[in-house]
């Protein structure tokens, strides 16, 4: 595959516009391209691993711009109404006006907080995202859900918000850890088992190219992933219906990062989730034992958990009643009725979650 850039169209619905997602290299050097032409400030919402890139964006636009920087805790303690309200404090003292632009420089929980402080102040300016993790590309920066978490859950406080275009650089993706690699693709594997089942075929055929940012193969996976949310939120970006396929491994998956105090890895405690609706699949509708195997094949090739304690049943039980995802008081859960083929399922009896709970417990 060449290392042109690719350009995936998201269909703007519910009042929300168009945008597109880039997948490619040497995307940074062209970010002006992308702000609006009326924009005078822009204030870069980054992670603390990524001050010195932060810096040198400041430093390439500053000849045009004013340049803001806001540096935000790592992962989910970005994701408070505190940090928020530093960033909203920023913005206040700037006289950042409605003309103005951010950036979400980060991995998914910054450009999730980045898309909520855009979708807020003046209640609303435009966000460009630039995920630099495997999970903000094919997942966060996406969909134009924004959010921050709370006591009682994750992204219980979000608004939906177009960024104004997504820019996914590969070269961000060169210099990670291998083990935030793995984490980030369990977002991609679930789109091979809802949507696109070639990209399991491409983790089948060799993992280790499979998740090796330099090869073919994950840019391959990668944007398939994308052109799958892609194309789910242009139908759907509200979550009204088809979207809410995207949950998939997820109702289960945001308990336990609760139950871990959000210290786990997303990728972690969705791949557990997964395996949990592959054996609730297999209870309730038409997956078979050899599609719960394969999940569970794969996930151990990317490294990745298929367990989780026996006796915390109850607290995840407890928290998936409280998932936003729950309707009045019938949880609802994404299910397979084979390998890319989703459905909801609602208000299961707790005896079969039991049921499917104890196939994974260790």
């Amino acid at each position: 595959m060449s290392e042109e850039t690719t350009v995936i169209p998201v269909r703007g619905t519910d009042g929300m516009r168009d945008y597109e997602v880039l997948v490619g290299r040497g995307l940074l050097g062209r970010l002006a391209e992308h702000l609006g032409p009326r924009v005078a400030k822009i204030l870069i919402i980054h992670a603390p691993t990524l001050a010195a890139r932060a810096e040198a964006l400041r430093e390439e636009l500053s000849d045009r711009y004013q340049v803001l920087l806001a540096e935000v805790p790592d992962a989910e303690g970005a994701k408070r109404v505190e940090v928020a309200a530093f960033c909203w404090q920023i913005l206040g003292q700037t006289d950042f006006t409605r003309s103005d632009a951010i950036v979400g420089l980060g991995g998914g929980a910054t450009t999730d907080l980045a898309g909520f402080v855009a979708a807020t102040w003046l209640r609303g300016v435009d966000v460009i995202q630039i995920p630099t993790t495997v999970l903000g590309m094919v997942d966060a920066a996406v969909g134009g859900k924004t959010g921050i978490n709370t006591a009682e859950g994750k992204n219980l406080v979000g608004a939906f918000w177009a960024p104004r275009v997504v820019l996914c650089e590969l070269e961000l993706l060169d210099t990670l850890p291998r083990n935030e690699i793995l984490a980030g693709y369990a977002e991609v594997v679930k789109a091979g088992f809802i949507w696109f089942p070639e990209i399991l075929d491409i983790v089948e055929a060799d993992p280790v190219r499979a998740t090796d940012p330099a090869t073919p193969e994950f840019r391959r996976a990668l944007e398939l992933a994308i052109r799958m949310k892609a194309h789910v939120v242009g139908e759907d970006f509200t979550e009204q219906g088809l979207r809410e396929i995207l949950n998939y491994g997820h109702t289960l998956g945001h308990a336990i990062e609760h139950a871990e105090r959000y210290q786990w890895r997303h990728g972690a405690a969705i791949s557990i989730g997964m395996m949990f609706a592959a054996q609730l699949s297999l209870l309730t509708r038409s997956l078979s034992e050899a599609d719960v195997e394969r999940h569970r094949r794969i996930l151990d090739s990317l490294d990745l958990p298929t367990s989780y304690p026996a006796g915390r049943w109850p607290t995840l039980l407890a928290s998936m009643r409280r998932d936003k995802k729950a309707r009045g008081a019938l949880m609802r859960f994404i299910v397979l009725d084979g390998i890319g083929r989703a459905t909801v399922l609602q208000g299961p009896e707790e005896q079969l979650l039991f049921a499917a709970y104890q196939e994974i417990a260790s």
